[in-house]
């Protein structure tokens, strides 16, 4: 009993500790996350560039939570998620430093 006991806590441990992580995607999202608030907060932003920025970056969570989702996240997800990110950037500096703000 005390061995199927550790062997299930074995396999447990194993299943979390083979869960993917991205800290360089959590941290950009987290970044971004302040840049698109403080472009808020500054008047930089619109109401409607806001909500394109968020709609972006909820595609973005959802598209790590999908490659996240069988455990693994390969190389090609992470470079999907580099890419999308790398978008997102863009577009809130463009969007941050054109003419329109709600000033």
């Amino acid at each position: 009993m005390k061995l199927f006991i550790a062997g299930l806590l074995f396999i447990g441990i194993s299943t979390v500790a083979m869960a993917q992580t991205t800290p360089v995607v959590d941290k950009r999202e987290k970044n971004q996350k302040v840049r698109v608030a403080e472009g808020v907060k500054s008047g930089e932003l619109t109401k409607r560039e806001t909500r394109k920025l968020a709609r972006q970056q909820r595609h973005i969570k959802k598209t790590e939570k999908a490659a996240k989702a069988d455990g693994k996240v390969t190389a090609q997800e992470r470079r999907q998620l580099k890419r999308e990110q790398r978008r997102a950037n863009a577009n809130i500096y463009r969007k941050k430093h054109n003419k329109r703000d709600r000033n």
